[in-house]
């Protein structure tokens, strides 16, 4: 048998076989397209088997050799396969009467089954939260994006914690909260580079999204104690707990099998099974996407409020924030019973949020993905008043300070949805707000926060709209005292009680009196002769408390002037003496 020596450095000695193969692979996917776009440049393989582009192309899910003279399907098997006991297959498969006398030029078809199986990995592309990862022999992985895993890698998330796996075709593997992966397979097929992957999930949930695997022949499949699901090019879910599995297709086809039991339930896009101890259930419809209610795209407060429109069949939502549409990046997830979603943590910018119902039996169905906005800082101020309505003819608005604020921005509108404003100023220096007279009746406002940031003025979002109603004050009529009773009545409202003061002074420090009454008026016995001063509030039947009425002067007695019409008053005459 003749024999070619294509390179200088070539040992006959069978304990360099494996060195010989693993320096043609290398020196062939260098050189590939070389050998098919250049002239002729030989490529160790071995003897009687001689790689170039006249004798050797990679297709998609097979390779082609062209029998040179003294190949036997015996060497070929044994340099381009993963065993020469191969060589029967490649009989059938190439329909060759005798192995040992190929015609020179004979295509042989290879497989990629019958190829060997090299080793690949697996890339973080994205990382959140707290994660850990070991290698087969258990030691620590620092996490990085970038890091390659290798087979037989773990990896665990905690609680809001997420990581996203790209592998060699560009499948992506996530792995949301709570959840723990082995990838037991990460390989791919010699010359052809058709992947075979398979991730065993101990626990929680794993979302793939595989490359079409169809033309490649390649393998994909997520294990777990109750069984495996084996997929040609998908995008499918797989969760595990309460000793159940959940398989989920979103697009493409599964095939889901008990462990060691060759047939299986073929899931088509939208459908879910539920595996347990005993069987996989039959196949049902996956719950369509969720509608978010509202204006969900703005949000401005540091708790993000997502509103689904009550979904049929569905027992709660999940929704997940990503900073990409893709979710490779995922920062945070919540379930919830109700239609009502709120998710915290979030520093302001531009989310993702994807929302699905899950049903009865724990399938969840297709995703909802809504862009949003977080827009929640600087945070507006607290209001303090007034609220609901106001009895004073210049009311004062008040909120609470904001340490970094140099300003703030206050709106009065006559509407909840401040479209007709009356009064706008974004220049205020102080936590109150005098506005300008209005008139009586409803009106609503609000206040923004501007703080510095970046050497701008970075202005929040507005507080909550607070409603108050301008109400006329309490006006007192002109007091004439007559003979030796002091009365007199003012306007009220029905259920208002009221609070007359009587005082010996302006400021009221001095008070002669100070009276409660359920009707709007009083009737008291002269005080003694002198000077004093009277006003009157009202509490309404809601407890709201009004300001004084304007004080209003009265002279009880006649009095002695001055010259210029002041009273002369004996201080001793207007001591109290009660009636």
């Amino acid at each position: 048998m003749q024999h070619y020596i294509e390179h200088p450095t070539y040992s006959r000695n069978p304990k360099k076989k494996t060195d010989q193969k693993t320096n043609f692979e290398q020196l062939w996917r260098g050189s590939l397209l070389l050998l098919l776009t250049g002239p002729y440049l030989p490529v160790f393989a071995a003897p009687s088997i001689k790689l170039d582009a006249d004798s050797f192309s990679v297709a998609p899910s097979t390779i082609t050799y062209r029998a040179r003279k003294g190949d036997t399907l015996s060497t070929i098997a044994e340099y381009l396969t993963t065993t020469s006991r191969n060589w029967v297959a490649l009989q059938k498969i190439n329909k060759i009467p005798n192995e040992r006398t190929i015609p020179i030029g004979t295509p042989i078809l290879i497989p990629v089954a019958l190829l060997e199986q090299i080793p690949a990995s697996a890339r973080i592309v994205a990382f959140s939260g707290a994660i850990s990862a070991n290698t087969a022999d258990g030691k620590d992985i620092p996490l990085a994006i970038d890091t390659t895993l290798q087979e037989g890698a773990r990896i665990e998330t905690g609680p809001n914690s997420f990581i996203t796996l790209a592998l060699a075709d560009n499948s992506r593997v996530a792995l949301p909260s709570n959840s723990q992966i082995k990838l037991s397979h990460l390989r791919s097929a010699r010359f052809t580079q058709s992947p075979v992957t398979e991730i065993t999930l101990v626990r929680g949930r794993v979302d793939s999204r595989v490359s079409p695997l169809k033309e490649n022949k390649g393998r994909f499949e997520v294990r777990s104690p109750l069984a495996v699901a084996g997929v040609r090019g998908t995008n499918f879910r797989v969760n595990v707990s309460d000793n159940k599995m959940a398989t989920e297709v979103l697009h493409g086809a599964v095939a889901v099998a008990k462990n060691n039991r060759p047939a299986g339930l073929p899931l088509q896009a939208g459908q879910g099974s539920i595996t347990d101890a005993q069987a996989v259930s039959k196949a049902v419809p996956l719950l369509p996407e969720p509608t978010l209610t509202g204006n969900s795209a703005l949000q401005q407060r540091p708790t993000v409020r997502l509103t689904v429109d009550p979904l049929q069949g569905a027992r709660r939502y999940r929704a997940q924030i990503a900073t990409d549409q893709a979710f490779q990046n995922t920062l945070s997830e919540i379930e919830s019973d109700t239609v009502e979603i709120r998710l915290d943590g979030l520093i302001d910018g531009n989310y993702f949020a994807r929302v699905t119902a899950i049903d009865n039996q724990g399938l969840e169905g297709y995703p909802s993905i809504t862009a949003f906005k977080l827009k929640a800082r600087p945070e507006p101020p607290f209001p303090i008043g007034p609220k609901g309505k106001a009895r004073i003819a210049n009311p004062s608005l008040s909120w609470s300070e904001v340490p970094d604020a140099i300003h703030y921005h206050i709106q009065i509108a006559s509407a909840d949805q401040f479209t007709q404003l009356v009064s706008d100023d974004a220049t205020l220096t102080s936590a109150q707000f005098s506005p300008p007279k209005l008139a009586l009746g409803p009106y609503f406002w609000h206040v923004a926060t501007v703080v510095t940031r970046d050497g701008k003025d970075d202005q929040g979002p507005f507080g909550d709209a607070q409603a108050v109603t301008l109400m006329a004050p309490l006006e007192l009529p002109k007091i004439e005292p007559a003979g030796s009773t002091l009365a007199f009545r003012w306007h009220g409202e029905s259920g208002q009680t009221f609070v007359i003061e009587i005082a010996r002074d302006a400021a009221f420090t001095a008070l002669f009196l100070t009276q409660e009454s359920t009707a709007p008026e009083i009737s008291i016995a002269n005080p003694p002769n002198g000077i004093y001063f009277v006003r009157v509030k009202a509490i309404d039947s809601d407890g709201y408390t009004g300001e004084f009425s304007e004080a209003q002067k009265i002279v009880i007695g006649g009095l002695w002037r001055t010259s210029d019409g002041a009273p002369l008053i004996n201080t001793g005459d207007i001591t109290p003496t009660g009636f």
